[in-house]
């Protein structure tokens, strides 16, 4: 039962009802942007655009449009690649890479698809990994500026 509050805020699920990419916001930024600096946050994001810097968006996903250019390393919950990546990314539930993705760096998470035709330079660390990226913001950016440091 959806209540004024869930309506306005266009929730179409039930509070109690796990959380799925249906129902939540994505914020998405176009082909004719470019960006240099940082981008944190806590929602779904799909990026078409050039970005050099680290993007970080906690326990959601993110989805590299086949257009989009990024220069930095990626913290996410999910992390969907058609375009190109020259980073590491860091995943704790998956990376997808799609056939037109081109990535040069290290790649962390639980699971893994890699797509025949995708261009993949770097190294892969599935599981096993003492330690887990948290859904926290902070914890994200804490342990992405520690493995930096290293």
């Amino acid at each position: 039962m959806l209540t004024n509050k869930d309506a306005q805020h266009g929730t179409s699920a039930p509070p109690s009802a796990p959380p799925s990419s249906i129902g939540r916001a994505t914020s998405y930024l176009g082909p004719g942007l470019s960006i240099k600096g940082e981008i944190t946050g806590n929602e779904d994001l799909r990026l078409d655009c050039k970005v050099e810097g680290m993007i970080s968006i906690g326990g959601f996903r993110l989805t590299v449009g086949q257009n989009a250019h990024i220069k930095g390393d990626i913290v996410a919950r999910e992390a969907m690649i058609s375009g190109e990546v020259t980073g590491d990314i860091r995943a704790c539930d998956r990376i997808d890479i799609v056939k037109s993705a081109s990535i040069e760096g290290d790649l962390n998470t639980a699971k893994i698809v890699i797509e025949e035709g995708a261009y993949f330079k770097g190294g892969v660390e599935i599981g096993g990994s003492s330690s887990q990226i948290g859904t926290d913001l902070d914890s994200l950016l804490n342990s992405a500026k520690k493995a930096d440091e290293k």
